[in-house]
Protein backbone atom coordinates (compact mmCIF):
# COMPACT_ATOMS: atom_id res chain seq x y z
CA UNK A 1 0.00 0.00 0.00
CA UNK A 2 1.42 3.63 -0.99
CA UNK A 3 2.07 5.66 1.79
CA UNK A 4 -0.10 8.69 2.48
CA UNK A 5 0.61 12.28 1.51
CA UNK A 6 0.63 13.16 5.54
CA UNK A 7 2.81 10.34 5.99
CA UNK A 8 5.25 11.74 3.92
CA UNK A 9 5.11 14.86 5.24
CA UNK A 10 5.81 13.38 8.36
CA UNK A 11 8.55 11.39 7.11
CA UNK A 12 10.07 14.33 5.39
CA UNK A 13 9.82 16.61 8.47
CA UNK A 14 11.79 13.63 10.47
CA UNK A 15 14.67 14.03 8.08
CA UNK A 16 15.07 17.49 7.99
CA UNK A 17 14.52 18.23 11.45
CA UNK A 18 17.78 19.32 13.45
CA UNK A 19 17.29 16.55 16.29
CA UNK A 20 17.68 14.16 13.68
CA UNK A 21 21.42 15.07 12.05
CA UNK A 22 24.62 13.51 13.23
CA UNK A 23 25.98 15.40 16.14
CA UNK A 24 28.85 16.02 14.30
CA UNK A 25 27.01 17.43 10.83
CA UNK A 26 25.32 19.84 13.49
CA UNK A 27 26.93 23.10 12.74
CA UNK A 28 24.38 24.56 15.30
CA UNK A 29 25.33 22.37 17.67
CA UNK A 30 28.43 22.44 17.72
CA UNK A 31 28.39 26.68 17.55
CA UNK A 32 27.14 26.45 21.03
CA UNK A 33 29.24 28.66 23.95
CA UNK A 34 29.89 25.34 25.99
CA UNK A 35 31.52 23.46 22.91
CA UNK A 36 33.96 25.85 22.79
CA UNK A 37 36.52 23.65 24.17
CA UNK A 38 35.31 21.13 21.18
CA UNK A 39 36.09 23.66 18.96
CA UNK A 40 39.55 24.22 20.21
CA UNK A 41 40.35 20.54 20.23
CA UNK A 42 38.94 20.55 17.06
CA UNK A 43 41.63 23.65 15.76
CA UNK A 44 44.48 21.85 17.15
CA UNK A 45 44.03 18.72 16.19
CA UNK A 46 43.30 19.46 12.14
CA UNK A 47 46.18 21.22 10.89
CA UNK A 48 48.57 19.27 12.84
CA UNK A 49 47.24 15.90 11.58
CA UNK A 50 47.56 17.30 7.75
CA UNK A 51 51.25 18.47 8.34
CA UNK A 52 52.11 15.12 9.86
CA UNK A 53 50.16 13.44 6.61
CA UNK A 54 52.10 15.78 4.59
CA UNK A 55 55.44 15.23 5.79
CA UNK A 56 56.06 18.42 7.41
CA UNK A 57 58.37 18.55 10.89
CA UNK A 58 59.82 21.72 10.90
CA UNK A 59 58.96 25.52 9.84
CA UNK A 60 60.27 29.32 9.70
CA UNK A 61 57.80 31.16 10.37
CA UNK A 62 57.88 34.38 8.98
CA UNK A 63 55.61 37.78 10.10
CA UNK A 64 55.37 41.40 8.82
CA UNK A 65 52.40 44.12 7.96
CA UNK A 66 49.77 42.73 5.22
CA UNK A 67 50.26 46.51 4.25
CA UNK A 68 53.42 46.43 2.11
CA UNK A 69 53.05 46.12 -1.59
CA UNK A 70 54.92 44.34 -4.27
CA UNK A 71 56.24 46.92 -6.83
CA UNK A 72 54.17 46.82 -9.46
CA UNK A 73 51.26 47.12 -7.33
CA UNK A 74 53.04 50.37 -4.91
CA UNK A 75 53.85 52.08 -8.23
CA UNK A 76 49.87 51.08 -9.65
CA UNK A 77 48.47 53.16 -6.54
CA UNK A 78 50.76 56.04 -6.24
CA UNK A 79 50.53 56.78 -10.14
CA UNK A 80 46.30 56.64 -9.91
CA UNK A 81 46.64 58.68 -7.14
CA UNK A 82 49.02 61.35 -8.79
CA UNK A 83 46.70 61.77 -11.47
CA UNK A 84 43.94 62.46 -9.05
CA UNK A 85 45.68 64.93 -7.35
CA UNK A 86 46.34 66.83 -10.67
CA UNK A 87 42.55 66.91 -10.89
CA UNK A 88 42.00 67.84 -6.90
CA UNK A 89 44.76 69.93 -5.93
CA UNK A 90 43.66 71.09 -3.34
CA UNK A 91 42.41 67.85 -1.62
CA UNK A 92 43.95 67.44 1.84
CA UNK A 93 42.83 64.08 2.05
CA UNK A 94 43.69 63.14 -1.19
CA UNK A 95 47.39 64.61 0.09
CA UNK A 96 47.73 62.57 2.76
CA UNK A 97 46.89 59.44 0.78
CA UNK A 98 49.72 60.56 -1.69
CA UNK A 99 52.31 60.81 1.41
CA UNK A 100 51.27 57.07 2.23
CA UNK A 101 51.37 55.84 -1.30
CA UNK A 102 55.26 57.34 -1.53
CA UNK A 103 56.15 55.90 1.53
CA UNK A 104 54.61 52.48 0.38
CA UNK A 105 57.18 52.63 -2.59
CA UNK A 106 60.02 52.76 0.02
CA UNK A 107 58.31 49.75 1.90
CA UNK A 108 58.35 47.50 -1.53
CA UNK A 109 62.03 46.60 -0.57
CA UNK A 110 60.94 44.47 2.65
CA UNK A 111 58.25 43.07 0.47
CA UNK A 112 61.60 42.28 -2.09
CA UNK A 113 63.55 40.73 0.88
CA UNK A 114 61.10 38.57 2.19
CA UNK A 115 60.40 36.67 -0.95
CA UNK A 116 63.66 36.34 -1.78
CA UNK A 117 64.33 35.03 1.57
CA UNK A 118 61.42 32.40 1.11
CA UNK A 119 62.92 31.39 -1.96
CA UNK A 120 66.07 31.01 -0.95
CA UNK A 121 65.33 28.77 2.57
CA UNK A 122 62.82 26.82 0.58
CA UNK A 123 65.10 25.52 -2.27
CA UNK A 124 68.07 24.91 0.50
CA UNK A 125 65.83 22.53 2.57
CA UNK A 126 62.87 21.20 0.59
CA UNK A 127 65.53 19.40 -1.79
CA UNK A 128 65.43 15.71 -2.23
CA UNK A 129 61.84 15.84 -0.74
CA UNK A 130 62.69 17.33 2.56
CA UNK A 131 60.16 19.29 4.22
CA UNK A 132 62.41 21.25 6.67
CA UNK A 133 62.38 24.87 7.54
CA UNK A 134 58.86 25.01 5.20
CA UNK A 135 57.69 28.73 4.90
CA UNK A 136 54.66 29.61 7.20
CA UNK A 137 53.07 32.41 6.96
CA UNK A 138 49.82 33.98 8.63
CA UNK A 139 48.32 33.31 4.88
CA UNK A 140 47.33 36.80 4.01
CA UNK A 141 48.63 39.58 1.80
CA UNK A 142 51.53 42.06 1.85
CA UNK A 143 54.90 40.44 3.77
CA UNK A 144 52.86 37.19 4.10
CA UNK A 145 51.93 36.88 0.41
CA UNK A 146 55.43 38.12 -0.17
CA UNK A 147 57.01 35.01 1.86
CA UNK A 148 54.26 32.31 0.59
CA UNK A 149 55.56 33.64 -3.14
CA UNK A 150 59.09 33.47 -2.40
CA UNK A 151 58.46 29.62 -1.77
CA UNK A 152 55.94 29.10 -4.71
CA UNK A 153 59.15 30.71 -7.55
CA UNK A 154 61.25 28.06 -6.11
CA UNK A 155 58.49 25.26 -6.95
CA UNK A 156 58.08 24.23 -3.10
CA UNK A 157 55.51 24.69 -0.14
CA UNK A 158 54.48 26.73 1.68
CA UNK A 159 51.87 27.21 4.65
CA UNK A 160 49.09 29.77 5.42
CA UNK A 161 47.37 29.92 8.49
CA UNK A 162 44.41 32.40 8.13
CA UNK A 163 42.10 34.06 10.17
CA UNK A 164 38.43 35.01 10.68
CA UNK A 165 38.25 38.40 10.82
CA UNK A 166 35.03 41.19 10.69
CA UNK A 167 36.49 42.20 7.50
CA UNK A 168 37.20 38.60 6.01
CA UNK A 169 41.08 38.51 4.96
CA UNK A 170 41.09 36.35 1.48
CA UNK A 171 44.39 33.63 1.87
CA UNK A 172 46.77 34.60 -0.60
CA UNK A 173 47.37 32.79 -3.78
CA UNK A 174 50.35 31.49 -3.29
CA UNK A 175 50.09 29.21 -0.11
CA UNK A 176 50.12 25.47 -1.09
CA UNK A 177 46.08 24.48 -1.38
CA UNK A 178 47.34 21.21 1.06
CA UNK A 179 48.63 22.92 3.35
CA UNK A 180 46.21 26.29 3.52
CA UNK A 181 44.64 26.67 7.31
CA UNK A 182 41.70 28.69 7.97
CA UNK A 183 41.28 29.31 11.90
CA UNK A 184 38.60 30.75 14.29
CA UNK A 185 40.67 31.27 17.21
CA UNK A 186 44.31 33.29 17.32
CA UNK A 187 45.55 31.66 20.34
CA UNK A 188 45.42 28.29 17.86
CA UNK A 189 46.32 29.80 15.57
CA UNK A 190 49.43 31.07 17.92
CA UNK A 191 49.94 27.31 19.33
CA UNK A 192 50.19 26.30 15.30
CA UNK A 193 52.79 28.82 14.04
CA UNK A 194 54.92 27.65 17.05
CA UNK A 195 54.40 24.15 17.22
CA UNK A 196 57.15 23.29 14.22
CA UNK A 197 58.99 26.12 14.04
CA UNK A 198 62.89 26.05 13.59
CA UNK A 199 63.40 29.75 13.06
CA UNK A 200 60.87 33.86 13.33
CA UNK A 201 61.80 36.15 11.09
CA UNK A 202 59.82 39.43 11.84
CA UNK A 203 59.70 42.14 9.14
CA UNK A 204 58.37 45.38 9.87
CA UNK A 205 55.12 45.22 10.80
CA UNK A 206 52.06 46.92 13.32
CA UNK A 207 50.01 45.16 16.43
CA UNK A 208 49.94 41.61 15.10
CA UNK A 209 53.27 41.34 14.18
CA UNK A 210 54.76 42.87 17.89
CA UNK A 211 51.93 40.82 19.52
CA UNK A 212 53.70 37.69 17.46
CA UNK A 213 56.87 38.90 18.24
CA UNK A 214 56.83 40.00 21.99
CA UNK A 215 55.07 36.47 22.65
CA UNK A 216 57.88 34.35 21.36
CA UNK A 217 60.20 36.60 22.95
CA UNK A 218 58.45 36.00 26.26
CA UNK A 219 58.02 32.49 25.79
CA UNK A 220 61.83 31.93 25.38
CA UNK A 221 62.84 34.00 27.66
CA UNK A 222 60.69 31.80 30.04
CA UNK A 223 61.67 28.87 28.80
CA UNK A 224 58.45 28.10 27.98
CA UNK A 225 59.84 26.80 24.58
CA UNK A 226 63.30 26.40 23.32
CA UNK A 227 65.46 29.15 22.16
CA UNK A 228 65.15 29.76 18.25
CA UNK A 229 66.46 32.22 15.78
CA UNK A 230 64.28 35.32 16.32
CA UNK A 231 65.32 37.60 13.52
CA UNK A 232 64.19 41.27 13.47
CA UNK A 233 64.46 42.27 9.58
CA UNK A 234 65.21 46.36 8.89
CA UNK A 235 67.49 47.27 11.42
CA UNK A 236 66.55 50.88 10.84
CA UNK A 237 62.63 50.85 11.66
CA UNK A 238 63.62 48.27 14.45
CA UNK A 239 65.37 50.53 16.81
CA UNK A 240 63.19 53.21 16.10
CA UNK A 241 59.96 51.47 16.53
CA UNK A 242 61.36 49.88 20.03
CA UNK A 243 64.09 50.88 21.87
CA UNK A 244 65.14 47.25 23.63
CA UNK A 245 68.33 49.25 24.92
CA UNK A 246 65.73 51.39 26.90
CA UNK A 247 64.03 48.19 28.64
CA UNK A 248 67.23 46.75 29.89
CA UNK A 249 68.73 50.33 31.16
CA UNK A 250 65.23 50.04 32.87
CA UNK A 251 65.90 47.11 34.13
CA UNK A 252 62.71 46.13 32.51
CA UNK A 253 64.38 43.01 30.64
CA UNK A 254 67.95 41.76 31.56
CA UNK A 255 71.10 42.91 29.21
CA UNK A 256 71.00 38.93 28.15
CA UNK A 257 67.43 39.06 27.40
CA UNK A 258 68.69 41.10 24.15
CA UNK A 259 70.72 38.27 22.69
CA UNK A 260 67.38 36.64 22.62
CA UNK A 261 67.42 38.04 18.85
CA UNK A 262 69.43 39.50 15.81
CA UNK A 263 69.17 42.21 13.51
CA UNK A 264 69.55 41.89 9.80
CA UNK A 265 68.53 43.95 6.44
CA UNK A 266 68.77 41.16 3.58
CA UNK A 267 67.93 37.71 2.98
CA UNK A 268 71.47 36.43 2.78
CA UNK A 269 71.97 37.75 6.24
CA UNK A 270 68.95 35.97 7.64
CA UNK A 271 70.64 33.18 6.08
CA UNK A 272 73.69 33.25 7.40
CA UNK A 273 72.03 33.58 11.20
CA UNK A 274 69.87 30.49 10.99
CA UNK A 275 73.54 28.53 9.79
CA UNK A 276 75.46 30.17 12.34
CA UNK A 277 72.69 28.74 15.00
CA UNK A 278 72.37 25.19 13.63
CA UNK A 279 75.66 24.73 12.68
CA UNK A 280 76.24 23.28 16.53
CA UNK A 281 72.83 21.53 16.62
CA UNK A 282 72.53 18.50 15.09
CA UNK A 283 70.12 17.76 12.75
CA UNK A 284 68.29 15.00 14.88
CA UNK A 285 67.67 17.29 17.72
CA UNK A 286 65.96 19.93 16.17
CA UNK A 287 63.84 17.15 14.13
CA UNK A 288 65.15 18.34 11.02
CA UNK A 289 66.06 14.56 9.05
CA UNK A 290 62.77 12.91 8.60
CA UNK A 291 61.95 13.23 4.19
CA UNK A 292 58.43 14.37 3.37
CA UNK A 293 56.29 11.78 1.16
CA UNK A 294 58.22 12.02 -2.16
CA UNK A 295 55.35 12.77 -4.35
CA UNK A 296 54.46 15.55 -2.26
CA UNK A 297 56.51 18.29 -3.20
CA UNK A 298 54.46 20.82 -5.52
Amino acid sequence: MNPSPEIDERLRAILESPSYRLAYEDMALLAQDDLRPLRFQLELIKPDRILEDQGVRSTIVVFGSARVHDAATARSQLDALERRQAAEPDNVALQQELAMARRRIGQVRHYEEARHFARRVSLRFQQEHRCDFVVVTGGGPGIMEAANRGAHDAGARSIGLNITLPHEQAPNPYITPELAFRFQYFALRKMHFLMHARGLVVFPGGYGTMDELFEVLTLIQTRKMPPIPVVLVGREFWHRAVDFDHLAEEGYISDEDLHLFEYADRAEEILAILERFYSTVSPETVGLSEPCDPGSAA
